[in-house]
Order: C-alpha cells, then structure tokens, then sequence
C-alpha cells in the first residue's frame, strides 16, 4: 500500500512541449473549422482517451494521438498559468 503522507513527483519533461504546442493549435484550428466547440472536444478527448472525440478533418485526430494526453494537460496548465501571472 502507498504511503498517502508522501508526495509523488512525476516528470513528463519539456522536450515534446513545442512539437504539442503545434498539434494543439492545429487540432484546435481543425476542430473550430468543423464547427466544433474545441474547448470541449479536446477535454472530452483528455478526460476519456477516446479519439472520437477529435474530428479526422485535416489529419487532427491522428495529429493528437501522437500525443500522450498527461503532455497535453502539461501544455495547457502551463500556458494557463503563464496566462494569468500566476509565476
């Protein structure tokens, strides 16, 4: 059993973040295109793992598999966080 006093750490690392950066903006364009609230179909997809909820169109849906979903989430927070002086 895991001792629930301790912190775990985990490093995803930021070498990937530019490369998530540019599927990110590109499944976002191709999901807005389709006339898709990108916002939720790219939490739908973090949330479930299910690709379905990306649309084929302009290749996203296989641009963002190519992505493990904690980077996505890690590419996010971050630029949330830079995004509202939170550093």
């Amino acid at each position: 059993m895991q001792n629930l006093t301790d912190t775990q750490i985990i490093d995803i690392g930021s070498d990937a973040l530019p490369e998530v950066k540019r599927i990110l903006s590109q499944v976002y364009a191709a999901l807005s295109e389709k006339g898709y609230n990108p916002v939720n179909q790219i939490v739908g997809y973090i949330m479930s793992g299910d690709p379905t909820y990306i649309t084929s169109y302009s290749n996203a849906r296989s641009l963002i598999m190519k992505v493990e979903r904690d980077e996505l989430v890690e590419e996010l927070l971050e630029a949330y966080i830079k995004n509202n002086e939170w550093r």
